[in-house]
């Protein structure tokens, strides 16, 4: 539920690879914004390569709320996120500024803009026991299991499946159970534009991108994560593109492979994402007045100045009329 008094945020969603943070900067090239990560990678310090993090320059001249937040091994939930966002948005308003949310974990944004559960009492000797086991099981098993205790569960990674069976075990009721039925209100009204691209022309960016990651050091990135102690299946190096480099470290993924293997996962990973965006996006629209359930799909073949001059008039529109 979406209280009608919030504020109206934008917020730039779509898959990896389709260039959310090139129009983001774009953007804050013709007005004042702070950009608000909602991507769950991001959040781990150290992850700077494989998650595409912005550099500091760029953050310099656009500034950016959500990184480098905890480090690799933690876990950082979207209800946390949530929370964290809230104090965020207030700041950036205070210091004069738009917030723009960007980013490609759905949930995210659906954590802003819907509310999140109102989660029961969750037993903490269970809990950790339930996290030491999983701990032990490939991916695989833990997402067979999750799908096992809730039939709407959504897939995504280790943390995501864990989470489910956790909420399932401890409480007795799925965690779509309670997303449905104990939904707190969001926090803000959001103005969705959804960045979408031919399949072809996702897939030759996808390459490339693998390829800019590969030559600026991402195995290298890794290895000196290990090397630090970081659990090779810890929360972030669970993610696509680690989880290969590390395979490969492992001696588990030849080497000549390993490029290969992470434009395939991430292939997959962007196709989950226009899934998610498809069917729990709120509906398509081609209004110029804009409510809170609006989505506005983008074709981002176009350079990203002229798709960020392309929002920032409609913004300026739905602005006055709001």
């Amino acid at each position: 539920m979406v209280a009608p008094d919030l504020p109206l945020v934008p917020v730039l969603v779509g898959p990896t690879g389709v260039g959310k943070t090139a129009v983001a900067v774009g953007l804050g090239a013709r007005t004042l914004i702070t950009v608000i990560s909602a991507d769950a990678r991001q959040v781990y310090r150290g992850l700077d390569i494989g998650t595409a993090k912005p550099p500091r320059e760029l953050q310099v001249r656009v500034p950016h709320l959500g990184l480098d937040l905890i480090e690799p091994g933690e876990r950082y939930s979207a209800g946390r996120f949530a929370r964290d966002a809230a104090g965020w948005l207030a700041s950036v308003r205070a210091d004069g500024r738009e917030p723009v949310v960007v980013g490609g974990t759905g949930f995210y944004v659906r954590a802003l803009a819907e509310g999140l559960f109102r989660e029961p009492p969750l037993d903490p000797v269970r809990r950790e026991r339930l996290r030491t086991w999983g701990e032990r099981l490939p991916v695989t098993r833990l997402a067979h299991w999750a799908a096992r205790l809730d039939r709407r569960f959504a897939g995504g990674g280790r943390q995501r499946a864990a989470r489910a069976i956790e909420v399932a075990l401890l409480t007795g009721r799925a965690l779509s159970w309670w997303q449905r039925e104990a939904r707190e209100t969001g926090i803000m009204r959001p103005w969705y534009i959804h960045l979408t691209l031919p399949r072809d022309a996702l897939h030759r960016r996808i390459g490339e991108r693998v390829d800019q990651m590969l030559a600026a050091g991402l195995v290298a990135e890794v290895r000196a994560l290990l090397a630090r102690g970081v659990a090779a299946r810890a929360p972030g190096l669970d993610g696509v593109g680690y989880r290969e480099v590390v395979a490969t470290l492992e001696g588990r993924l030849p080497e000549a492979r390993l490029r290969d293997a992470i434009v395939a996962a991430t292939r997959r990973y962007a196709k989950r994402q226009e899934t998610w965006f498809r069917n729990q996006l709120r509906r398509q629209t081609s209004d110029v007045r804009y409510q809170s359930d609006d989505v506005w799909t983008l074709d981002a073949t176009a350079r990203p100045e002229e798709l960020a001059a392309m929002i920032h008039r409609r913004w300026c529109t739905i602005r006055a009329d709001v």
